[in-house]
């Protein structure tokens, strides 16, 4: 399938994960890359991968928790590509920590890369999505619809994301373009591989969201969002889109 030609995806966290595996699947959809990470390596990686595949991404360096820097890789995509059709947010930390050790900074640095940085390029990029008709798609979690032990703050964040989600889709109903969230469930990324038990963990505690199915695949999310971002989904606008395997049916 060729949904992406001619258009131009930015995604946050394409330097690992989900996103890479967005990026390379955008890409074989004919879709033109911007890829945004802290991780510089990482992104080099990527775009090699894009590129060995017959693709094309361009890359920015950014640090999403800084509302400057968020406004100024929106622009820079615009400035080198001319446009922008659709924002992938994927970018998001996490760690496993009793509440009671969570210190302020852990509670902000968290909440300044997970909800300020989506927020802030959604509000940078939304110009551009309105001049094409493009689309956002913010990557939410099961996290967000259910409360899980010695993840509060993660959980607030991606709360957060669900919510700022449905608030967008209502500002812009009557405008030319969609707004939509997904919502994985455990998916088998280095974010995960690298998770550290808090401290004294009662595995109890956990049972309720480790679900029955085990992880996900990030190219099934990748999958999912090449749907969800295409003008195959013209009429999904304000969805959270679960894909949990079944973790919230509940």
């Amino acid at each position: 399938m060729r949904r992406y030609d001619g258009k131009v995806v930015a995604l946050t966290g394409a330097a690992s994960g989900m996103g890479r595996c967005t990026a390379l699947r955008i890409a074989s959809e004919g879709g033109t890359i911007f890829g945004i990470d802290i991780d510089a390596d990482g992104l080099a990686v990527v775009a090699s991968e894009v590129s060995d595949a017959g693709g094309s991404m361009s890359v920015r360096v950014t640090d999403i928790s800084d509302p400057a820097e968020c406004a100024a890789a929106i622009q820079e995509c615009v400035d080198i590509h001319g446009r922008l059709d659709v924002l992938g947010n994927f970018a998001a930390i996490s760690w496993m920590r009793n509440v009671v050790e969570v210190s302020p900074d852990d509670w902000r640095r968290i909440f300044a890369i997970n909800v300020d940085g989506t927020f802030f390029l959604c509000q940078a990029a939304l110009p551009h999505i309105l001049e094409s008709r493009g689309n956002i798609v913010n990557i939410a979690s099961n996290a967000g619809f259910m409360g899980q032990a010695y993840l509060v703050p993660y959980c607030a964040t991606k709360g957060a994301i669900v919510q700022l989600t449905r608030a967008l889709a209502m500002e812009f109903v009557k405008q030319p373009i969609r707004i939509n969230a997904i919502a994985p469930g455990g998916t088998d990324t280095p974010m995960n591989e690298d998770f550290t038990l808090a401290t004294d963990t009662d595995f109890d505690l956990m049972k309720p969201s480790m679900g029955f199915r085990g992880f996900g695949s990030p190219d099934e999310i990748a999958a999912l969002f090449a749907f969800v971002a295409s003008d195959e989904a013209g009429n999904i606008h304000g969805s959270i889109i679960n894909a949990d395997s079944g973790l919230t049916a509940s």
